[in-house]
């Protein structure tokens, strides 16, 4: 159980590979120091910071953001270094704010590689401070321990070094302001927000406002762990437009730095234009979260430029309307060649900043697809598509991903361009797959029947992927199935005997298997609380379980239905995750009671569907989900081989 620093407070460290992750409402600059045993930093080559933001053992990002993620090898640290100091600060942007009491609490939180955290601290009572060391990792009789520290310095970076021993700190301060403003200026600027969004640090591809989306979670519910961005912020001066809107994707941006060479050289670039993209060239301790991490870069860019886009298209519209009404606004112009004359002159020059948007789309469209032509074929199957070869060799993982696929996502401007979205395991949330009315994209209802066969069919397919990620025996799927309609959807984990039990069926089998399952999660909870997880009853199964409840809430009476709500908030801290299929619709009955239930989960839909908003800039994304395709085996050959690899384990 992550523990929640107090300032002051210290808590062990067990292991040497951590992230540390740093949240704030603004784009901070995030950097570490490293000290020796009496806390003195002996020179600049001993900071990381955006300038140089790899040193050994620890890498920062490379531009200020709203989020960061430290990666830190505390076993590959000089042995002369006794602290590592951690700090964040708020860069000197026009408009931008001068001190942290201006804006929300920043949070600080160190967090092992397998995504749990370990301890976080957030840093209250800052308020003239622009400048602050968040967290220490320091040495204590062989072992490194964490500090909550949360010592500010009004005046900067500047004092913060000094303070810390540093001869040259005025210089590195400079130094450090220079390269956060070189990391702004090459980045995109966002487009035009009509209302003032907050950012997401909880997971995040947030879902639009439920006001305006019907049957969904509201906007904090999200598929994506929000990342760095200046888009976040809402930086002045984004809603401005401009005749060009950022330069070519820069491959070079804290999520696409590689910290150590990828494994396959990268092809000659050319003397000029970007460098050509490589598979797994991003930070990360392993490939899959290199890879992983590529994505997200991508799905950022993408982003980030089609805001852009939008952005310079409605400057180009608000400039014409306005020349338009200078122009109309003097009688004489009204009629006549001079009148005409300038309008067609206004609409030529936004015709031109429209082309030229266009166009600067187009160069980022491009980088971005080469990019995802050599990043999909080199996707591990957690992260691939079920059309993918990488299935055709499968064998059972001996351990776990640190993310699995749930589908893809694209905007309208760059339709053929689709973007892996992934999550973090373990799930932290449950989902549902709505089998309601959605319609197509040519504004047309498939009929009802089958739409609820293709959301448990969904449903399916995410199983069988979470099923295939883990290890033999480490992971579990249930059924509930009140009236036995989906037996046909369902004969691919029945038919290859993957469940851990038959599907429940009628009110008993109802009441049965979420009694048995919230028992499992109270004695795990037990067990965690008072440290005593060995007094666990034996035979006490204590894997990851999928609940996969079709027809929701068809079969339920008002304990099942509370039952049910339990595990989805309780379930994920223990292991018990929830994957509802249902019409919200055939639950109106219950009125609001059930409305913490859709809150609690991501929505997802069996067909293509816009309701899902990225966490930068709010843009709708058209989700679609992943599918085995039709007259393939590939599904069948996975949970054989599933079934075959449990089997052995027993």
């Amino acid at each position: 159980m992550a523990a929640e620093l107090m300032r002051g407070q210290n808590h062990p460290l067990s292991r040497n590979r951590i992230e540390i992750r740093i949240s704030a409402d603004v784009p901070v600059v995030a950097g570490a120091t490293l000290a020796d045993e009496n806390g003195q930093v002996r020179g600049a080559d001993r900071v990381a910071h955006p300038g140089a933001p790899a040193l050994p053992g620890i890498e920062v990002s490379r531009q200020a953001a709203a989020e960061h993620r430290l990666a830190v090898d505390l076993g590959t640290v000089s042995e002369a270094v006794h602290r590592v100091s951690v700090l964040i600060a708020l860069p000197t942007t026009p408009g931008g704010p001068l001190r942290f009491g201006a804006v929300a609490a920043p949070r600080a939180a160190v967090v092992g590689l397998d995504g749990t955290e370990v301890a976080g601290y957030t840093l209250t009572g800052l308020d003239a401070e622009s400048a602050v060391v968040a967290l220490e990792l320091y040495r204590r009789q062989g072992a490194w321990k964490i500090r909550a520290v949360g010592q500010g310095y009004a005046e900067g970076l500047t004092a913060l070094f000094t303070d810390q021993g540093l001869p040259e700190a005025a210089e590195l301060a400079g130094g450090i302001e220079e390269a956060v403003a070189r990391g702004m200026a090459r980045s995109v600027p966002a487009g035009t927000t009509q209302t003032d969004r907050s950012r997401r640090t909880a997971a995040s591809v947030a879902g639009p406002d439920p006001s305006d989306l019907p049957g969904t979670a509201p906007a904090a519910d999200s598929a994506y762990d929000a990342r760095t961005s200046p888009a976040a912020s809402g930086t002045p001066g984004a809603a401005q437009g401009s005749t060009s809107p950022g330069g070519p994707v820069d491959y070079t941006h804290p999520k696409r730095h590689q910290a150590s060479p990828p494994t396959a050289p990268a092809a000659p670039a050319p003397a000029e234009g970007p460098a050509s993209p490589v598979a797994g060239d991003a930070v990360g301790w392993s490939m899959d979260e290199r890879l992983y991490n590529q994505v997200w870069g991508m799905f950022e860019d993408l982003a980030r430029s089609t805001a852009a886009y939008r952005s310079a298209v409605d400057f180009a519209e608000s400039r014409m309307e306005k020349e338009l009404d200078q122009v109309l606004s003097d009688p004489r112009n009204r009629l006549g060649a001079t009148g005409d004359a300038a309008r067609d002159a206004a609409r030529a020059r936004q015709a031109q900043l429209a082309d030229q948007a266009r166009a600067a789309l187009d160069r980022d469209l491009a980088q971005l697809t080469a990019e995802s032509e050599v990043v999909e074929p080199a996707l591990p199957p957690a992260y691939a598509r079920w059309d993918n070869p990488v299935w055709h060799g499968y064998r059972v993982p001996t351990e776990p991903p640190m993310a699995v696929r749930l589908g893809d996502l694209h905007l309208p401007e760059s339709a053929p361009l689709r973007i892996p979205m992934l999550v973090r395991l373990p799930l932290e949330r449950g989902l549902w797959i709505d089998s309601g009315l959605v319609p197509t994209a040519d504004g047309a209802f498939p009929d009802a029947g089958e739409l609820r066969h293709l959301a448990l069919q969904t449903a399916v397919a995410l199983a069988a992927r979470l099923l295939a990620a883990h290890p033999a025996g480490e992971f579990g799927v249930q059924v509930i199935d009140p009236a036995g309609a989906g037996a046909s959807a369902l004969a691919p984990l029945m038919g290859a005997g993957v469940l851990t039990a038959p599907p429940a069926t009628g009110a008993a089998g109802v009441a049965e298997a979420l009694g048995r399952l919230t028992e499992r999660v109270d004695l795990v909870q037990m067990a965690v609380r008072g440290g005593a997880a060995d007094a666990l009853p034996p035979g006490l199964d204590t894997s990851r379980q999928l609940l996969i409840v079709n027809d929701f809430p068809h079969g339920f009476d008002d304990r099942a239905v509370t039952q049910l709500r339990y595990l989805a908030d309780e379930g994920p801290d223990v292991g018990v995750h929830l994957l509802l299929v249902a019409d919200r619709e055939d639950a109106v009955a219950y009125g609001p009671l059930l409305d913490p239930l859709w809150r609690s989960l991501m929505r997802l839909t069996p067909v293509p569907d816009d309701h899902l908003a990225d966490p930068w800039v709010g843009h709708a994304w058209t989700y679609e989900p992943c599918l085995v395709p039709a007259g393939s085996h590939v599904l069948q050959q996975v949970l054989t081989q599933v079934a075959i690899a449990r089997t052995k384990r027993m």
